[in-house]
């Protein structure tokens, strides 16, 4: 059988599959740890070390080697999984030591410790069914989450339970949903440095209602129980608290304040520091707690009239204590140590990768939101240490790290590792797309929206339908200078469709006010953008036939492109809405009260923005598709549109996916999506 793209992009898991990836580098700079499967084709990930002096990789666990069954898995690992849009298995995560000499992961439940200097693999005696396994810092002591409880182990696998409760509803040292959906936060514990203690979290949903996710093909099953913190509704009760490995005491960590959220918790040899967050997200605190006593002080707040952006990596202290975190000044997110911002305005900081006596950090300049590069910020100069081109992402510290640069120059990722003035290439088993991105990257009109266009690698000099495939919400771009990022998109447009992708209002690195303009309204200004550029567009590509425009999209982009065919039904002729949100009182409150604040003290923001009020607007050909699995944006969204539409006598197409999540990775389910879609706009479009 000829291998096509679509059948291409599903096997490898979009193109994927074989890169390395999850990185931890030694302090020394000696080793980098990372993970790899054997082929573009091959979901299995295996570990790896790259030793610097030698350039050389060495393989360390082979899942296959081992009598494992690698489906085992417990219920909190595979959310643990679809949080963090996992879908590939093997070695899918890993922890080590301070010192980057040992290590320990999970497969099938089964606890692995691996020696990364001699390879030697060792399956302590600890009973299986485990998750989030971690080493303590001098490597001696393993730890990890068995159900709602938090054990240590000795490495020979003499396990003691530290944190338990007889309450069902109550977890200790597991994240909970909605701090690893929204807030980055996918751990609940963190170690001392000098490995005697834990801080952890204790989690307690009671107050959360309780959805049921059915699997309507298989109704022998019983539906699954998911708490769900819906907009407007009770968050679970989080504290923290301090756990003495001598001991056993566990003494609760005083947070004052009125905080809802705990976003961050980091413990370095300068302290350990905790930040939280309020209800309505307009206050951060961070805490300094006196681990003697569990007694904390606010020693740094921010506010904003809208929202406070959480920023990955920061909090942290630097050696000498110094608080480095980021914060929106003069327009742009900055980099803030000890309360002064050390960068300039016209740069954006996405994320901080390390903090140290120096900081690594990754940022775009405003003008040019497309292209992301790592920066190292010291007492004495702020300097920019990779020229990627395009998009990058950075682990490590100034003098040792490895960059994944993906531009426009390379068919494939780049691996580097950096080392002083030496570099070395991770080998990467990705396969090379059967397309190639023939796309144009523009800055349009006055307010300069970033916009991507592909045409058709055959050089068509004829009128072409258009097909817009945008996201559109926060926290996500698509026009970036990145060949990876549009090869599905340029496989539409080999089909004869000009694609046009609008990072419009509301998407991260052109500036805090540019991110702040969809406050109150998730749904109009993102609009306004599309249709900015679909006004426009004649004038950039004049071989797109405007008569003839389709829209696509997922999760934001799904209720993206259903708005578009619903309230702009005369520029925009069909839609494909991939697990849509609907009504945003379906989803959940952190993400949501952000930008619409918290429905049960105003709702108009609300009822402004839900699809279910235009559904009498629709006079174009819509798909609806939905994973019936899906525990973020659940099927309720699609199905009730639907009942809408019916209700308003608007014929519609509804593609329901049964076992599906948010993600989709099965690889039937991605191949025939791609070729359903096209199916559907051509039958929509002429």
């Amino acid at each position: 059988m000829s291998d096509t793209f679509p059948r291409q992009y599903a096997r490898t898991q979009r193109l994927t599959l074989g890169e390395p990836r999850s990185f931890t580098v030694s302090p020394d700079g000696a080793r980098v740890v990372f993970t790899r499967s054997h082929s573009g084709s091959d979901a299995i990930n295996t570990l790896w070390v790259f030793d610097t002096a030698s350039g050389t990789e060495r393989e360390l666990l082979n899942p296959r080697t081992l009598s494992t069954d690698l489906s085992a898995l417990t219920p909190e690992e595979l959310r643990r999984r679809e949080r963090a849009r996992e879908g590939a298995s093997g070695v899918t995560s890993y922890a080590c030591d301070a010192t980057v000499t040992s290590a320990v992961t999970i497969l099938g439940g089964q606890v692995i410790h691996i020696n990364l200097l001699t390879g030697d693999v060792v399956v302590p005696s600890i009973e299986g069914g485990v998750f989030d396994v971690r080493l303590s810092p001098d490597g001696n002591t393993i730890s990890y989450v068995r159900g709602n409880t938090l054990c240590v182990s000795d490495l020979a696998g003499n396990e003691r339970v530290i944190a338990s409760d007889s309450a069902a509803t109550v977890s200790w040292g597991s994240a909970e949903f909605i701090a690893a959906e929204e807030m980055g936060r996918f751990r609940g514990y963190w170690w001392s440095p000098d490995s005697l203690s834990i801080a952890a979290t204790r989690v307690d949903v009671a107050p959360i209602a309780t959805w049921y996710i059915a699997d309507p093909a298989h109704p022998e099953k019983a539906a699954h129980e998911h708490r769900y913190p819906a907009a407007g509704t009770a968050n679970a009760l989080v504290s923290l608290h301090i756990i003495s490995l001598a001991t056993g005491s566990i003494a609760p960590v005083e947070l004052s304040g009125e905080w809802e959220y705990l976003n961050s918790v980091s413990w370095s040899s300068a302290g350990l520091i905790a930040q939280t967050q309020t209800r309505d997200q307009r206050r951060i605190d961070v805490h300094a707690i006196d681990t003697s006593t569990g007694t904390a002080n606010i020693t740094y707040t921010d506010t904003d009239e809208a929202w406070v952006e959480l920023v990955p990596g920061v909090p942290a202290l630097q050696p000498g204590g110094a608080l480095v975190t980021c914060a929106d000044r003069e327009g742009a997110r900055r980099l803030v140590v000890d309360g002064e911002p050390v960068t300039p305005a016209t740069l954006q900081v996405r994320s901080v990768v390390s903090v140290g006596d120096s900081v690594v950090f990754i940022a775009n300049q405003i003008n040019t939101p497309w292209i992301t590069d790592a920066w190292v910020y010291s007492q004495t100069s702020l300097t920019q240490i990779t020229d990627s081109h395009g998009s990058i992402s950075v682990t490590g510290n100034e003098n040792s790290f490895v960059a994944r640069t993906s531009n426009l120059d390379n068919a494939l990722t780049q691996f580097t590792v950096h080392v002083g003035t030496t570099q070395h290439s991770l080998i990467s088993h990705a396969e090379i797309p059967l397309v190639q991105p023939n796309v144009r990257i523009l800055a349009v009109g006055p307010r300069a929206i970033p916009v991507a266009i592909l045409l058709p690698r055959d050089g068509l000099t004829t009128k072409l339908p258009v097909l817009f495939d945008p996201y559109g919400g926060p926290h996500a771009q698509r026009v970036v200078a990145a060949n990876s990022a549009f090869n599905s998109s340029q496989w539409f447009a080999d089909q004869g469709f000009v694609v046009v992708i609008v990072d419009n209002t509301g998407t991260p690195g052109r500036g805090s006010v540019c991110e702040r303009e969809v406050l109150n309204d998730l749904a109009q200004p993102v609009l306004d953008d599309q249709v900015e550029i679909l006004r426009d567009l004649h004038d950039l590509e004049p071989r797109a036939d405007t008569t003839r425009v389709g829209i696509r999209g997922w999760s934001f982009g799904g209720y993206l492109a259903a708005l578009a065919v619903m309230r702009r039904g005369d520029l925009f002729h069909a839609g494909i809405a991939g697990a849509p949100v609907t009504d945003w009182r379906l989803y959940d409150t952190h993400y949501t009260e952000r930008y619409l604040g918290n429905p049960s003290i105003d709702n108009s923001a609300y009822e402004a923005t839900s699809l279910m009020n235009n559904a009498d607007e629709l006079h174009q050909p819509l798909l609806l598709i939905h994973g019936l699995a899906d525990d973020n944006v659940v099927a309720a969204h699609t199905l009730q549109l639907s009942s809408a539409l019916l209700a308003a006598g608007k014929s519609h197409e509804v593609l329901p996916l049964s076992g599906v999540t948010h993600m989709t990775p099965q690889e039937v389910v991605a191949e025939n999506l791609l070729l359903h879609q096209l199916e559907f706009l051509r039958r929509s479009l002429g």
